[in-house]
């Protein structure tokens, strides 16, 4: 069998996140990390692998995303869009293709930023001979993923879903990236409603295949909390930007730690510290801590902290944010406090 892999599926699901009153208007996936959207990331860590096509199996605003994210030629890839009617799951999803599919694929999930080396992660599955190769981040709470426990030779032997931090077999997580052999597929029922991961893998070891895991090292992060969306942000400004001479865009202004300035934005008598500021953005004799503002917003003389303003919000003179998500277009009055807000 060849050991090229050219097609991917990238499972974008449905909208269940806090987030919710920013993807009001758009799905995680098109969240803007940098000033791009997220899933940008994960497109362009497979075009340099070597995936040539790969199919968005959506949930949620498709319409959306195709907008957000176009046909995938200014990346290199051909990007085909998968519509459900009714939630299939991420299992079901990639069931719904099964006959589009090479014999071998790449599999992701479309809310997840990691650093794993897609290339050797697919040498590594047809080295080990697995029906299924699932990258692997090392965390300190496994509480919230797909937690897995290894051989020495790297085979997955157990798979808990979301286990109790003390009754997790191990601070291994699956990470959301797959190799798969088209093969498993057989064992996903049609139109039905079923988890890759949760259903499938478990079964899977059940069943005697062998499931191998890929340490993927650096960064994971799952965008479905607020404070992880800022996260991925400094994540990628840090990775992207550091040391990067802002300057030209910040005027009588203290910036500390990781920032990032979109084209476009001016800070004007500030501090600015470990933020970051998307593009269009006007900041005035402000205090920024920990906060991701989207884009042309408009901030004068305020406080905000630990917090993200959705695009277009305005912040008047004396008013304080912290710990709070504001939709697109909100208008903080002057002197007002809002404290943990999401809304």
């Amino acid at each position: 069998m060849s050991s090229e892999v050219r097609q991917a599926v990238i499972m974008v699901g449905g909208k269940g996140t806090r987030l919710l009153p920013l993807t009001l208007t758009r799905p995680k996936p098109a969240m803007p990390v940098l000033d791009k959207p997220f899933l940008k990331y994960l497109i362009e860590s497979m075009a340099d692998a070597g995936i040539e096509e790969i199919f968005l199996a959506c949930g949620y605003k498709s319409d959306v995303l195709a907008h957000a994210i176009g046909d995938g030629s200014d990346m290199g890839v051909r990007i085909i869009y998968s519509d459900e009617d009714t939630p299939l799951g991420t299992g079901g999803a990639i069931k719904r293709l099964e006959d589009r599919l090479d014999p071998v694929f790449l599999a992701a999930n479309g809310d997840t930023l990691t650093s794993v080396d897609i290339a050797a992660q697919i040498r590594e599955h047809f080295e080990s001979g697995a029906a299924v190769t699932d990258s692997l981040s090392e965390v300190d709470d496994p509480s919230q993923a797909g937690v897995v426990r290894i051989d020495g030779d790297g085979r997955i032997l157990e798979f808990q879903d979301k286990p109790k931090r003390e009754e997790a077999c191990s601070n291994l997580v699956n990470s959301g990236v797959y190799v798969v052999d088209k093969k498993v597929l057989e064992y996903i029922p049609k139109d039905t409603f079923y988890d890759f991961s949760k259903d499938l893998f478990p079964l899977l070891i059940e069943k005697g295949e062998r499931l191998q895991g890929h340490m993927a090292k650096g960064v994971w992060v799952d965008i479905g909390r607020p404070h992880d969306l800022i996260r991925m942000n400094l994540v990628m400004a840090d990775r992207l930007y550091r040391g990067h001479d802002w300057s030209d865009s910040a005027e009588d202004s203290v910036l500390d730690g990781t920032v990032y300035l979109g084209d476009g934005t001016v800070v004007r008598s500030s501090k600015v510290s470990e933020s970051v500021i998307s593009k269009g953005c006007d900041v005035r004799s402000s205090y920024l801590s920990g906060t991701f503002v989207m884009g042309a917003c408009r901030i004068d003389g305020a406080r905000v902290e630990n917090s993200i303003l959705g695009e277009g919000c305005v912040l008047k003179k004396g008013c304080l944010v912290v710990d709070s998500v504001l939709k697109d277009g909100t208008v903080v009055d002057e002197n007002r406090k809002i404290e943990n807000l999401v809304g």
